[in-house]
């Protein structure tokens, strides 16, 4: 095996790979995000409440979208991986391209399938008139490049399951410096406001894809030659994986528009601080974020070469550094909570629930990062489907009734505190199935690599699902 084909997570400290992953990948992902909270500032200061209100209707369609995505990198990521920890470079090559492929074309079904259903979409998630309108054309321009943002999240997986995570955070940090340099000269240069702030998007995506594809061909040929009977042949593989990984990701926004829908009730200030605060936590809590992709392969690999015990150490180590991290954080969030308001220029509502969140909210971030802990284990443990039913469960029958008691009870704030409170239940049972996986894997592996051939290690997968 050369040098690029090996687990590089074999040995070492494991809350050392666990915290260079997450910073690392973070850094990008922070990025990101903070060029999608300048959005929301830019969009502010255009002074029309309707803007932002539509920016936070046409996230919850976009982040079903790239869930969608993230669901693919997950397969491949997870697939690489274990290859790669039990001695398969080969393996992981054809593994990498077939979901690439599967990425291309559900990239360009979705939004052939979406886009005509957008004003009835928008409309069950309660957003009506120019708000609804200020949302079609946020999305038109930025739906059709969802295959490229999915191949490139893809090859930002597959360079984290080669361990190398500065290049997978190289293409999230130019893509977000472009971003951010083209916003205020398309929204107010070229006065092409929230239709500049998405073209922009659009420009980032092209600049990732780049990046994050050309070092997976040119350092690792991480990719096979495409062939028809190559993807007939991993499409069990990859489905295995891909399929409970797309609905545990999907099952987020639609939780999402649970919390919108109930969220409207009270009006576009209400909306707008929610959307101020969905741009907010992804910036606050990214290493939170990138530590779910960041475990994946640290796991992937010691289960792919049969070391459970460092598989159990690197799901604790996981856990201690979410809630370090999250105290931390929170303190900021805290002491900040007034500039971030002024920063919007919020009143009313609006600052209620920024203020809300930028204090014991924030606190329950915690439970929300332990849940994406858990799926990053099932996903690279053979169990995706336990995944699936924890992020469902979490997204309805632990938000909708909670999101609608709170609303009942404490009105816009309310709405807030019933999400969170589900996510604390359901992270306590996905901490409770992970540890029955472990301990059920490490009764039937006592000692030694998992050297399956291929068609062991799809039943095998087939099997835990």
């Amino acid at each position: 095996m050369s040098n690029k084909d090996q687990a590089v997570f074999l040995e070492g400290s494991l809350m050392r790979h666990v915290s260079v992953m997450s910073f690392t990948a973070s850094i990008g992902l922070m990025a990101m995000f903070a060029v999608d909270f300048i959005d929301m500032v830019f969009i502010s200061m255009l002074g029309n409440e309707a803007l932002a209100a539509a920016v936070g209707y046409a996230g919850t369609i976009l982040f079903f979208t790239n869930s969608i995505n993230i669901g693919l990198s997950i397969a491949g990521g997870s697939l690489v991986a274990r290859a790669l920890g039990a001695g398969k470079g080969i393996d992981a090559k054809e593994y990498a391209t077939s979901v690439a492929i599967f990425g291309v074309i559900i990239g360009i079904l979705v939004p052939l399938l979406v886009l005509p259903f957008l004003p009835q979409i928008l409309a069950l998630l309660g957003a009506t008139g120019a708000t609804a309108e200020l949302s079609m054309t946020y999305l038109w321009i930025i739906m059709p490049t969802m295959s490229f943002m999915s191949v490139a999240i893809i090859c930002m997986a597959v360079l984290r399951a080669h361990g190398d995570a500065k290049r997978s955070m190289q293409a999230t940090l130019w893509g977000a410096i472009l971003n951010a340099v083209l916003d205020p000269i398309f929204i107010f240069g070229f006065g092409w406001g929230l239709e500049g702030a998405a073209i922009a998007s659009v420009c980032a995506r092209v600049l990732m894809l780049v990046l994050a594809l050309r070092p997976v061909l040119k350092i690792y040929q991480g990719f096979a030659k495409p062939s028809v009977d190559l993807i007939k042949r991993d499409i069990k593989a990859v489905s295995q994986i891909a399929g409970p990984a797309v609905l545990t990701n999907v099952a987020t926004p639609v939780g999402m528009a649970f919390v919108t829908r109930e969220m409207s009730k009270y009006g576009a200030e209400a909306v707008a601080g929610m959307a101020i605060i969905g741009r907010l936590v992804p910036v606050a809590f990214a290493v939170v974020f990138a530590l779910s992709g960041a475990i994946g392969p640290i796991v992937g690999q010691n289960f792919g070469a049969g070391k459970m015990d460092r598989v159990r150490t690197a799901f604790r180590a996981g856990i201690l550094f979410i809630a370090l991290y999250v105290l931390v954080a929170t303190a900021i969030l805290f002491v900040l909570r007034e500039p971030i308001a002024g920063l919007f220029n919020a009143t009313g509502v609006t600052k209620s629930l920024i203020f809300l969140f930028c204090g014991p909210l924030a606190l329950t971030q915690f439970f929300n990062g332990v849940t994406f802990v858990a799926n990053a284990s099932f996903n690279n443990l053979g169990h995706p489907g336990k995944s699936a039913w924890i992020n469902w469960g979490r997204n309805t029958l632990g938000t909708l009734p909670f999101v609608m008691l709170g609303s009942m009870w404490f009105g816009a704030t309310g709405v807030l505190m019933g999400q969170a409170l589900g996510g604390v239940i359901f992270a306590g049972v996905a901490v409770y199935l992970v540890r029955r996986v472990m301990a059920d894997d490490t009764a039937k592996s006592e000692t030694g690599p998992f050297h399956h051939q291929r068609r062991a290690h799809l039943l095998s997968i087939r099997r835990h699902w």
